[in-house]
């Protein structure tokens, strides 16, 4: 299965992770959700792993820009699917896929566990 880091460009965080991926010499397919866009299929299949609250940034510039009343309508895995599909940059970042569980965010301390789970099932 491939591993693919999803996120916009210019986020510190996914700079960060893009970062330490090519430090580690890690094959990882990069998708810019802003360009590229995401699929209802894909977010869905998020969501069945992670918790909404996981996935959706309320910390973030985006969400802080939202309508009270926006905000006030997301309350459930339904509408926080799409609201992710309406503004992508609502959601946390950046996002793997393919290497382990879903993983959100970034931390060396993070990549460093699931590289290593990764690893171990290369050589079994």
């Amino acid at each position: 299965m491939k591993t693919t880091l999803y996120g916009i460009p210019n986020c510190d965080t996914v700079k960060k992770a893009r970062t330490w991926l090519a430090d580690h010499r890690r094959d990882v397919e990069f998708h810019d959700f802003k360009k590229q866009g995401l699929t209802r299929e894909i977010v869905a299949a998020w969501l069945q792993q992670l918790d909404w609250e996981t996935l959706v940034n309320r910390k973030g510039t985006t969400w802080r820009k939202l309508s009270d009343e926006r905000r006030a309508q997301v309350v459930d895995k339904a509408s926080a699917l799409e609201l992710m599909l309406e503004n992508p940059s609502v959601i946390k970042r950046p996002v793997l896929a393919g290497a382990g569980p879903l993983s959100v965010g970034f931390s060396d301390e993070q990549y460093g566990r699931i590289f290593a789970a990764d690893a171990g099932k290369e050589a079994a």
